[in-house]
């Protein structure tokens, strides 16, 4: 999981950020000029942290869940989706420094939490590291791409170039449907797994965001174009929605 890497073609939030609009505020202006407002400097400086970290952790993830794929082929694939997530982590890192920030100062507030979701959510086998991987990536990509439509114009592609599809979407789907398809009864019990993954996902992200104060009034309208709190809902809203429909291209239902 990111906090709130693998977005997919279902995710209403990710058309919304990506379909072109009429930009306003922030969202109309670049770095140079947005940053000048401290609070919103702050802001970024928090999101681009926890950005990074979740990309350094999804690294070390999928190359942990490597090592309980049953072929080799299998092995490679995640290897090198692992090694997109960790460039991935090198552009927000490189972009903190660019800014005058200090990446492990940026990522350190997220560790706990982030870590925390990761022990709570240990797989237990091969299948469910893929599910955890697809759902929890897959929320966090959706609350990504929702907040950053309201971002300036330099970070705003720079947070979407990070939420590049890594390969693990279709690799996870393949996967599990098959799975299924071999054995019904996997469906049930990774059934309970991902309702699981999405409430631990929605639960940490809520709280970090509320523990980092540049962060919660950036979104919820405080610095830039944020959220007020009926958008709030709105965005849950969608990414619930969202995932309800990879639930259903798992074969699992919500």
């Amino acid at each position: 999981m990111r906090f709130m890497t693998t977005p997919d073609n279902t995710s209403d939030a990710a058309d919304n950020a990506d379909t072109p609009v009429a930009r306003t505020g922030v969202a109309a202006q670049d770095w140079a000029r947005a940053s000048a407002d401290p609070q919103y400097r702050a802001a970024v400086v928090d999101l681009l942290g926890a950005l990074a970290y979740g990309e350094l952790a999804a690294f070390e993830r999928l190359a942990e869940d490597a090592k309980l794929a049953p072929t080799l082929a299998d092995k490679a694939e995640l290897a090198k989706m692992a090694s997109a997530e960790f460039h991935h982590y090198e552009k927000l890192r490189d972009r903190l420094t660019e800014i005058g920030a200090e990446p492990t100062q940026a990522m350190e507030p997220f560790v706990a939490a982030l870590d925390g979701f990761h022990r709570q959510t240990a797989p237990s086998d091969w299948l469910e590291g893929l599910v955890k991987a697809y759902v929890g990536d897959s929320i966090a990509s959706d609350f990504y791409r929702e907040v950053a439509a309201r971002l300036d114009s330099d970070t705003r592609d720079l947070v979407l170039a990070v939420l590049d599809d890594t390969g693990h979407a279709t690799f996870a789907v393949e996967k599990v449907r098959a799975a299924i398809d071999a054995d019904p009864r996997v469906g049930g019990r990774l059934a309970l797994w991902a309702r699981r993954l999405m409430g631990e996902a929605l639960s940490q992200s809520q709280r970090v965001v509320a523990d980092r104060d540049a962060l919660s009034t950036m979104l919820v309208g405080g610095v830039a174009d944020g959220f007020d709190l009926a958008e709030v809902g709105k965005m849950f809203s969608r990414i619930t929605e969202a995932h309800t429909k990879r639930m259903a291209a798992l074969g699992l239902a919500a």
